[in-house]
């Protein structure tokens, strides 16, 4: 089985599309700026769960926003999962800066 990952910028998601169908298995929805790619949801078609869909969508988005040179902010639950089992990644997250006052 193939997985197909495309950006469909004017839909904020990441589709993936198996062996060539038409039909997305599916999608990691995203919000863009500039400096930063907040990835919100992901969702794979029942028959395609476990068959390497989620991982081909996190793969090819956070390997994109690495050549944009873009932080990553994982507040889907299945992207910060993934991120947290495949460190090579972890160098993307967005780290806030939080101000301490004295």
């Amino acid at each position: 089985m193939s997985v197909e990952v495309s950006d469909a910028p004017e839909a904020n998601r990441y589709e993936a599309r198996v062996d060539g169908e038409s039909k997305v298995a599916g999608v990691a929805v995203y919000i863009r700026t500039q400096e930063l790619i907040a990835f919100v949801h992901t969702e794979v078609s029942p028959e395609y769960e476990g068959k390497g869909v989620g991982g081909a969508l996190a793969r090819t988005a956070l390997d994109e926003a690495r050549a944009a040179d873009l932080r990553v902010l994982a507040t889907c639950p299945f992207f910060a999962g993934w991120i947290a089992r495949h460190p090579e990644y972890g160098d993307l997250l967005y780290q806030s800066r939080s101000r301490v006052s004295d």
